[in-house]
């Protein structure tokens, strides 16, 4: 298994940001996380509010942490709201089950990290870190 590169998570963010404008999306923040959970790149488009970092690196430090995408999270926190509620004050703020981020895997299905977005709705969020993953030639899931 091949670490994802700082390379890839460059690209991958440019691509993303490419599908957010030509989709004529607000500004958007892109954090990319390694396997570990550890920021490998962000980008904060011009415009974009102080909250964005915060918001995109905590929807992918729980996709990444829990190996599903942040949809997935989001809908397994209405069935047991109380752990979800436990778990993000336990990780100090850095975990958000919300809808757009997702985990990044190689083509054998090894976890690369994860890429969580933040500046539209949950579903732009996810549709352009899908994008930047698929452009790179990894799987987003």
């Amino acid at each position: 298994m091949t670490p994802l590169t700082l390379e890839q998570a460059q690209a991958l963010i440019a691509a993303a940001l490419a599908k957010s404008k030509a989709m004529g999306y607000k500004p958007m923040g892109i954090a990319v996380l390694d396997a570990a959970g550890h920021l490998k790149a962000f980008a904060s488009e011009d415009g974009a509010s102080k909250f964005r970092f915060d918001i995109a690196r905590a929807k992918a430090w729980g996709a990444v942490g829990m190996g599903v995408s942040s949809r997935k999270l989001a809908e397994r926190a209405k069935d047991n709201p109380n752990f979800f509620v436990s778990l993000a004050a336990t990780a100090e703020g850095k975990f958000l089950p919300q809808t757009g981020a997702v985990v990044i895997r190689d083509a054998q299905g090894h976890l690369l990290g994860a890429v969580g977005a933040s500046g539209g709705t949950g579903d732009e969020d996810e549709l352009i870190c899908m994008a930047g993953v698929a452009a790179i030639g990894l799987v987003s899931g």
